[in-house]
């Protein structure tokens, strides 16, 4: 194994500089890769984490309130994400119900306070709260899909990149034969290993990338099926607060 390994380096610091522009974009490619895999494997693990923690103290409530008292250790998750900029619309529109006023201040409510039911809420409000639920559950995916999309450029172009290595290294070779005036094994294999080298590189880059970016996208339409359970979870929440 040591002599194998011993062999390919060679037929790496060996081959000419196009080839080794090939082979260093391919690892400069692959190590991107598996930095935005592991940041991923992270933000997903914590957001599953607090997002649990946050749906049992919503689940547990005896009023909103109490799951506002509780959020200061899940701010970054979507869905306290969501119960923040929902609870802001809640309290604006049920207090313009109650003070008479359709033209109040929509940034009244404060997260440091808990929320309260100061009037009741119509099926319109709760449509202008469902509106603003689904946008910060699109943000909140759009932040977790950030850089998801170099895994899926890598998968696609690394065998390419691969390839492109490999043809340019096996049409050396088989200039060399011309200039040698011969084929034989010990004029053709360095040439014709040293390319295939490169498609090693390529799919060692693009299938981790490939895999990474499979379960991204698993990951995130996961979250966006629990937001959208979510929010009409919180619908019902304000609606039965509301004293409707």
């Amino acid at each position: 194994m040591l002599l194998l390994d011993n062999q390919i380096w060679q037929l790496v610091t060996g081959s000419d500089f196009f080839s080794k522009i090939i082979l260093a974009i391919l690892v400069f490619m692959s190590a991107i890769s598996w930095g935005v895999i592991v940041i991923k494997l992270g933000q997903f693990k914590l957001v599953k984490t607090q997002s649990e923690r946050f749906l049992n103290t919503f689940r547990r409530r005896r009023s909103l309130g109490e799951v506002y008292t509780a959020l200061s250790g899940m701010r970054g998750t979507p869905l306290s994400r969501m119960l923040e900029y929902g609870a802001k619309d809640r309290d604006e529109l049920s207090r313009r119900h109650a003070l008479g006023n359709p033209g109040g201040n929509p940034h009244l409510s404060k997260l440091d306070t808990p929320l309260k039911s100061e009037g009741y809420l119509t099926k319109d409000d709760l449509d202008t709260i469902a509106i603003t639920l689904k946008r910060v559950s699109q943000e909140e995916i759009a932040k977790l899909e950030k850089h998801v999309s170099y895994l899926a450029t890598t998968g696609n172009s690394a065998p390419f990149f691969g390839l492109l290595g490999t043809v340019w290294g096996v049409m050396d070779a088989f200039l060399s034969i011309g200039i040698r005036g011969q084929a034989t094994l010990a004029v053709v294999a360095p040439g014709i290993a040293a390319a295939l080298i490169a498609t090693i590189v390529g799919l060692a880059a693009a299938i981790p990338a490939v895999m990474g970016y499979n379960y991204c996208n698993s990951r995130l339409k996961e979250i966006a099926v629990a937001t959208d359970s979510f929010a009409l979870e919180l619908l019902t929440a304000f609606w039965k607060e509301s004293g409707k």
